[in-house]
């Protein structure tokens, strides 16, 4: 069991928790994650709730391969009326801001976002581990090496499982001296990693709890499952609960998903069996 302090909302789990994704972008890899406008994210938020989310994660960056730097103006342009607009319609909801950019984190936090998710693990923005820390919200720490548009030529690793350990270790110490006080960690399949490095890293994800920190997996819909299985993004719903499954069983704490319903569903099973 895990509490994570949400901006005075206190989000105690004991059971893994789901975190659902909303793109407010036009060209995340996944089409379905797409958003155009905030009615579009409050009907998307809405349907997430109600099957079971408990984190609602807003990013207006596309962080796929080799995609297209925006810069934090856009980023706030697209935010505009977004994150204010659904937590002011969802008071209760947890809802997490999905951004490198410190003055994105700060401005979404004060519109009413409660985590700050970083694919850096603020290493995009030197400002970011100081903003995180002043606003006293709980800070996803992900693994990745370069930036989206360099990642995939960043691969070489000895042993990809011990780097990303070596990696926490270190970042976590960072995020623990400029005063955060949650960090959830994320190991950043298909960021910097190839599809042999996910799998190594997932049937290994265990040796991450050694960390005692809320471990945050996120393999929705990936290019790990759909080019392994020969399918589509749109196609890789199964495999991904397949993919889910597995995590929770190596120590999973947090699954991002962009089905919320089967990964609740994938959760309750697992629970039980647990318990069993």
């Amino acid at each position: 069991m895990f509490t994570l302090n949400c901006r005075g909302k206190l989000l105690a789990a004991n059971h893994p928790l789901i975190m659902g994704i909303i793109n407010v972008t036009p060209d995340s890899f996944y089409e379905g994650s797409r958003c155009d406008d905030a009615d579009a994210v409050f009907r998307q938020t809405e349907r997430m709730l109600k099957d079971g989310a408990d984190i609602i994660d807003i990013g207006a960056q596309s962080t796929r391969p080799q995609s297209q730097l925006i810069s934090m103006e856009e980023e706030l342009t697209r935010l505009s009326g977004i994150v204010d607009v659904v937590t002011d319609k969802f008071p209760e909801a947890i809802f997490s801001i999905d951004t490198f950019y410190s003055k994105v984190a700060g401005i979404c936090v004060a519109a009413g976002a409660s985590i700050i998710n970083d694919v850096s693990g603020g290493q995009m923005d030197a400002g970011m581990l100081e903003t995180a820390a002043k606003l006293g919200v709980p800070f996803v720490c992900m693994h990745m090496r370069g930036t989206p548009q360099t990642m995939q030529h960043l691969n070489d690793y000895d042993d990809v499982t011990k780097t990303v350990l070596d990696y926490f270790i270190t970042r976590t110490e960072k995020c623990k001296a400029a005063g955060i006080k949650d960090v959830i960690i994320d190991p950043g399949f298909g960021f910097s990693k190839n599809i042999e490095q996910n799998f190594q890293l997932l049937n290994n994800l265990d040796k991450l709890k050694m960390l005692d920190r809320p471990i945050l997996v996120g393999l929705s819909r990936k290019s790990t499952i759909y080019k392994t299985l020969g399918v589509t993004a749109g196609e890789s719903l199964n495999g991904t609960t397949v993919m889910n499954t597995v995590a929770l069983m190596k120590g999973a704490s947090i699954l991002r998903v962009h089905d919320v319903k089967e990964a609740k569903e994938c959760i309750t099973l697992f629970t039980h069996l647990e318990g069993s």
